[in-house]
């Protein structure tokens, strides 16, 4: 079974289906000339001055927050090390290229977000790629974005929101700090409790406070270990280069990368991390209140940027620049972990290992927010309660369970939840294209 399941995640997450996802955000890219680049100062400078006047429930600070907090996650430390473990050097140049296009479509599932959100019947801000779908694309195709939402909720419940990311927090915590996974993850259920009872206004203020602590502490740990290695950045980013279009070599544990394996794990890390085009991140930008589609899209762009661009990128050059990619029997968190400790010993493992629970935890909230919205849209309201109980619950079995299965199904339905989504992006496309030059037009 587990391997029927290996096969079936093979095929949902082949190179068929990273081309449409890099393909749409090449197309975003051509369509608005490299926007991404030359809007982006504007991008980060409405973060904090975008119109907050607007009919959504938290700011677009705490909607891009907690949005990252869901992408900001393990992936970015377990991920990137396996990527490069697996796909060489140059699958860290891949994972650039799937952020770039990325940032193309994760601006028009923000600007979609704000374009087609509604309110539910407790007042709440509603949206998704299963509101844009039946209100953008018309009712008669509800079946497709009732497929995007049944895909969400067992994404929450079963997979990126529970399991995985608990497990990571109690084997973390238990190796550190010799606590039992068990009751780790029990208090991990109540803290969630605490947080995901109190709606979207309670995760997003948590996600605006630790977001940012976890991601700049984070980010100068790495960048300290880069200065410290400063001879070694440029030949490690020759290194990249080359490794992107020609086989690596092995060396040391590594035992080598065709180009095709770097291409494929780089993409694929890149959209696993950042999630431009699987639907996930608008549901939380809907919640801004922000009433112009143009911004809330451009400030959703940034989540891209921050989350590959920046974190996975840091990740990536510090195993490099270290040669830690070269020891044998180094993978995953351990391997980034070896980086960390070259320069801070013990306290750079310790540093690592508060992030990794950071990162984790916000990522569980996030999920806890999108599951919700899905559940809100196919069974109404009167549902939210029980999903939210029934969360808590696989929160705390997280620790006394290795489901292989279950997280492998839920990667599967992860990658089926981009279908929906990016059709109804390029359906939409001509008027994201439409109303986005018509905005820059009028600030000229």
């Amino acid at each position: 079974m587990l391997e029927l399941f290996k096969g079936i995640n093979d095929i949902v997450w082949g190179p068929p289906l990273l081309m449409l996802l890099v393909g749409t955000g090449v197309y975003f890219t051509v369509r608005m000339g490299l926007f991404q680049i030359s809007k982006l100062p504007k991008a980060f400078g409405l973060i904090f001055k975008s119109d907050q006047s607007g009919d959504g429930d938290v700011s677009s600070f705490a909607a891009l927050c907690t949005a990252l907090a869901a992408t900001v996650g393990t992936g970015n430390i377990v991920g990137v090390a396996t990527a490069i473990t697996t796909g060489g050097p140059g699958a860290l140049f891949w994972m650039w290229v799937a952020a770039f296009f990325g940032m193309a479509t994760k601006y028009a599932e923000g600007f979609l977000a704000i374009k087609y959100r509604t309110k539910d019947a407790n007042g709440q801000a509603a949206g998704g790629p299963m509101h844009y779908i039946t209100l953008g694309m018309g009712p008669k195709w509800k079946p497709l974005a009732i497929f995007f939402a049944v895909s969400g909720v067992l994404v929450a419940l079963f997979g990126m929101g529970t399991f995985s990311q608990v497990n990571s927090i109690a084997s973390s915590v238990s190796s550190s700090f010799g606590l039992a996974p068990q009751f780790v993850s029990v208090v991990t259920a109540v803290t969630v409790a605490f947080f995901i009872f109190g709606g979207i206004e309670k995760i997003s203020d948590i996600s605006t406070k630790i977001v940012p602590f976890m991601a700049i502490l984070y980010i100068l740990a790495a960048v300290s270990i880069l200065v410290l290695h400063a001879d070694q950045l440029l030949p490690t980013l020759g290194l990249v280069l080359k490794s992107a279009f020609s086989p690596a070599a092995a060396v040391g544990g590594f035992v080598g990368a065709t180009v095709k394996d770097a291409i494929q794990r780089g993409i694929a890390r890149g959209v696993f991390s950042n999630e431009s085009g699987l639907g996930s991140a608008p549901i939380a930008a809907a919640a801004a209140k922000s009433d112009n589609p143009v911004e809330q899209g451009l400030i959703s762009m940034t989540g891209t940027f921050i989350d590959t661009v920046i974190i996975c990128n840091l990740t990536g050059l510090t195993i490099l620049v270290t040669g830690k990619w070269t020891v044998e029997g180094l993978a995953g968190a351990p391997l980034t972990q070896s980086a960390f400790s070259t320069v801070f010993g013990n306290p750079g493992a310790l540093a690592l290992t508060i992030s990794l629970v950071l990162f984790a935890y916000t990522t569980i909230l996030g999920w806890s927010y999108y599951g919700e919205r899905c559940v809100e849209y196919l069974m109404g309201t009167k549902a939210i309660t029980p999903y939210r109980i029934l969360f808590v619950i696989m929160v705390a079995l997280g620790g006394f369970l290795k489901l292989d299965l279950i997280w492998i199904i839920a990667d599967i339905v992860n990658g089926l939840m981009a279908l929906p989504n990016l059709i109804a992006l390029l359906a939409l496309s001509p008027i994201i294209i439409k109303e986005t030059r018509e905005y820059f037009k009028e600030k000229k």
